[in-house]
């Protein structure tokens, strides 16, 4: 009995893991994101590499 109690709850577990993926996959980390392209800023087109922001600060033309 105990067996099937956790077999259920770590299969209610799995269920709830792919619908959150399937709700929101931008909640994923970068390494987990299925993107084809690399990060870019947003501001000079520049690769993002390593970190979160970009060197330019937002400052570009």
């Amino acid at each position: 009995m105990l067996v099937k109690v956790i077999l259920v709850f770590l299969g209610l577990m799995v269920l709830v893991a792919l619908i959150g993926r399937a709700l929101f996959p931008s909640a994923l980390p970068r390494v987990l994101r299925k993107d084809a392209k690399p990060p870019v800023c947003g501001k000079c087109g520049r690769y993002v590499i390593g970190r979160k922001t970009c060197d330019c600060g937002g400052k570009a033309k």
